[in-house]
């Protein structure tokens, strides 16, 4: 897919970014860079923010001792950055999440890790309440900097046909 402005005016250009449905096909593979080096901060902070007390996540000593010897990443932080990285090739133009389902978490993510992801198109068919508009599946695949895969899983995104994004119609 080639990325190319939209003219809004004379010598005025838009960047516009993300997919709509007739550019997504079964198979497509999207890899999703940069990659996101997970900080000891960034790892504690989100486990503050999301209430998790667990302490694997933030007490060194407690992780010593267990079978990791060392803090883990919270899986919630794991699959967030792997969304937030699809977003540019799976859903800058979605209209909606429609959900996520079996999300597995295979090798640990440590702080200090890389996260890396990509995305395969699994499936799209037509929306049947909404004919401007079609339903993507996608499996997005996270691997650390070794190549070890860390999570997995599929989503599936409301995404509107051309000329029936929010792109399309606002004037912003």
């Amino acid at each position: 897919m080639v990325h190319v402005p939209t003219p809004i005016g004379t010598q005025r250009y838009r960047e516009s970014f993300g997919r709509y449905f007739e550019d997504f096909q079964a198979g497509d593979v999207y890899e999703h860079r940069p990659g996101r080096t997970i900080t000891e901060t960034d790892n504690t902070w989100f486990t503050l923010l999301t209430m998790n007390t667990h302490p694997l996540h933030f007490d060194v000593e407690y992780a010593k001792a267990s079978e990791f010897g060392r803090p883990l990443v919270a899986s919630p932080l794991t699959v967030a950055v792997l969304v937030g990285m699809s977003v540019t090739d799976v859903s800058q133009k979605a209209i909606a999440n429609l959900g996520w389902k079996d999300i597995r978490l295979p090798h640990p993510l440590f702080p200090g890790d890389t996260l890396y992801g990509e995305s395969e198109v699994l499936d799209k068919r037509e929306s049947k309440s909404r004919p401007t508009a079609g339903i993507v599946t996608v499996r997005t695949t996270g691997r650390n900097q070794h190549g070890d895969i860390v999570c997995v899983f599929d989503r599936s995104i409301l995404v509107p046909k051309r000329g029936h994004g929010v792109d399309d119609k606002a004037n912003y």
